[in-house]
C-alpha cells in the first residue's frame, strides 16, 4: 500500500506565493517519479509539475518559470512552490506516484488552491 498525504493549500490573492508538500509512505521503490496535477470546477485534471528520483522533471506550459518542484528522496516527499499565482490556478492539487515494477498509480486526496481578490 501507498500513501500519499498533502498539505499546504489555501486561499492567496493574485500575484502571491503558495508551497504544497506532499508525504509518501508505504511500499516505496527508488526509482520513481513523483509530482502534481490539479483539477479545477469543470475541467479534466491536468498536469502541472512531475520529477523522477534521478532529477528528470517536466512541467506544463502554463506553469513554466512561476512554479517549481522539488523533492527530498530521503524522506519521499515531493514539494512544488506556487509564485505569481493568478486565478486560473484555483484547483484541487494532487499529489501523484508512479514507480517500476508497481501498475498503479497512486494520488492523495488532494489540496484546495484558491487565487482571488
Amino acid at each position: 500500500q501507498v500513501q500519499l498525504v498533502e498539505s499546504g493549500g489555501g486561499l492567496v490573492q493574485p500575484g502571491g506565493s503558495l508551497r504544497l508538500s506532499c508525504a509518501a509512505s508505504g511500499r516505496i521503490f527508488s526509482t520513481n517519479t513523483m509530482g502534481w496535477y490539479r483539477q479545477a470546477p469543470g475541467s479534466q485534471r491536468e498536469l502541472v509539475a512531475v520529477q523522477s528520483n534521478d532529477g528528470a522533471t517536466t512541467y506544463a506550459d502554463s506553469v513554466k518559470g512561476r512554479f517549481t518542484i522539488s523533492r527530498d528522496n530521503r524522506k519521499f516527499t515531493v514539494y512544488l512552490q506556487l509564485n505569481s499565482l493568478q486565478p486560473e490556478d484555483t484547483a484541487v492539487y494532487y499529489c501523484s506516484l508512479t514507480q517500476v515494477s508497481d501498475p498503479n498509480s497512486h494520488w492523495g486526496r488532494g489540496t484546495q488552491v484558491t487565487v482571488s481578490s
